[in-house]
């Protein structure tokens, strides 16, 4: 049976009679068919029921097709609804893709024209996809639309909570596109400083400021003729949102003290954990830019949305890290797999990937079982057990700040300092900084010379880590 057979497609129209000669086509062609005369009922078969895509009429009462899928949006991120419409209505048309329609269906149409639209969405099968993990329902459908936009040029807005993997998402539309022989670049807009994020995203000109001894070309002439990823593109500064703005626009760009436009052949991919409608409401991000990279929005859903992938992105990463920490040949006891699928996830992938590592160095043997994998209390309670069965001495915080903190595994930094590197220092110094200053954050980015976006970025990255609690 091919996917496109295995799909069941729900159809929702008020018309009965339409109602009911749609259905016969796709029975005939060899779908199964749920159908709902509105939008309610068609939310109570989508609670019971598995659906692959949805076709829904625009013009329905009381509720109508909009009203409907904004509400399939936030129930069922990454289910597939595309809408009918006898109507030549630009706004409703426009409403409707910002909600994330995904195609419309003009009507009168011919049944040919309707099933190539359902074909359009049939979910690939476990294994089809290559260089990912996808097993789960949600996965196939993200990575079957990812896979048909990059197809095409449209810049993609991808969203979704911390450690949901949005960079493999835009790595994957990469390789899966015309631009796979160009080059990926990626930046992360928050964890540049201000003062130095225009000249690294634009390039700059010998003698542009201090310290220029040499041009340097820019992200966006770096990834001339290949993708662009602009990573938390939301916690860009306003002021440099109206310089990307206007590269977006004219496709130029010009480098910080260069009089002379470079023309730019470049696909953008731009990603954000934030709310973007509402960084929109409270004017931290301009709406203009909001509408130009949402061209065509992809919505990650979490890891705990997904618990097919669960222990397959485990199984994944016991081989990944297996020769790095010379441990070749693991595996989970079906009870680790079961306590793994049960776990919530907050940090996503991310944090999955961090208690496979942990669990590989502490299991005692090639079988990893619950007890290694440190899910009972949380990923930092797993992280302070191990706390005491390292040498090295903890730092002390003073009251109440030391409660924000994990137990320091590595100790005094000035002891420390020939087995660390430079991020692990510069962790060090930042954490003693605010432990300092008892928490202040103001007070810490005065001490550490920082601008208050980068903090919050650097401890971000530690609390994801294990050394650092809100």
């Amino acid at each position: 049976m091919s996917a496109t057979e295995k799909q069941t497609i729900l159809i929702v129209e008020d018309d009965a009679g339409l109602r009911e000669a749609i259905c016969d086509t796709l029975e005939l062609a060899g779908r199964a068919v749920f159908s709902a005369p509105g939008g309610a009922g068609a939310l109570e078969i989508l609670n019971t029921q598995k659906i692959s895509i949805v076709i829904s009429d625009v013009r329905m009462m009381p509720m109508d097709g909009i009203t409907l899928l904004k509400e399939i949006r936030q129930r069922h991120p990454q289910l597939p609804v595309v809408l009918m419409t006898a109507y030549a209505d630009v706004d409703r048309a426009v409403e409707a893709m910002r909600s994330g329609a995904c195609d419309f269906l003009l009507k009168p149409f011919e049944p040919g024209a309707l099933i190539a639209q359902i074909e359009k969405y049939a979910l690939p099968e476990p294994g089809e996809i290559t260089d990912v993990v996808a097993f789960d329902a949600a996965s196939l459908n993200l990575f079957g639309i990812a896979g048909r936009v990059a197809q095409t040029d449209a810049t993609v807005l991808l969203t979704g909570e911390s450690g949901v993997g949005k960079e493999v998402v835009a790595r994957f539309i990469h390789k899966n596109s015309a631009r796979k022989g160009g080059p990926f670049v990626a930046i992360n807009c928050a964890a540049i400083p201000e003062s130095l994020l225009e000249a690294t995203l634009f390039g700059y000109e010998k003698g542009a400021f201090t310290g220029a001894q040499t041009a340097q070309a820019g992200k966006f002439e770096q990834a001339q003729d290949g993708t662009l990823l602009l990573d938390e593109v939301t916690e860009m500064p306003l002021a440099l949102q109206a310089k990307l703005l206007r590269v977006l626009q004219e496709r130029e760009v010009e480098r910080v003290g260069g009089k002379k436009p470079v023309s730019l052949n470049i696909r953008i991919i731009a990603t954000s954990n934030r709310d973007m409608a509402e960084a929109v409401r409270r004017g931290v991000f301009r709406e203009d830019l909001y509408y130009r990279l949402n061209v065509f929005p992809i919505l990650i859903p979490a890891l705990r949305q997904r618990p097919a992938d669960i222990v397959p992105l485990a199984r994944h990463f016991l081989l990944e890290h297996g020769s790095r920490v010379g441990r070749q040949g693991m595996s989970f006891t079906p009870a680790a797999e079961a306590a793994l699928t049960a776990h919530t996830w907050a940090g996503n992938v991310r944090e999955l990937e961090n208690v496979v590592q942990r669990a590989m160095i502490l299991a005692p043997a090639n079988a990893i079982g619950t007890e290694n994998l440190g899910l009972a209390d949380g990923a930092m309670g797993a992280i302070s057990a191990v706390a005491p069965a390292t040498p090295a001495a903890a730092v002390a915080f003073p009251p109440p700040f030391a409660d924000n903190f994990a137990v320091n595994k590595l100790g005094n930094p000035e002891k420390n300092a020939d087995n660390m590197n430079m991020k692990d220092l510069e962790r060090e110094h930042i954490l003693k900084i605010l432990a300092e200053v008892r928490g202040s954050r103001k007070a810490a980015v005065e001490r550490l010379g920082i601008s208050e976006r980068t903090l919050r970025y650097k401890l971000k990255q530690y609390k994801e880590e294990g050394y650092f609690q809100d």
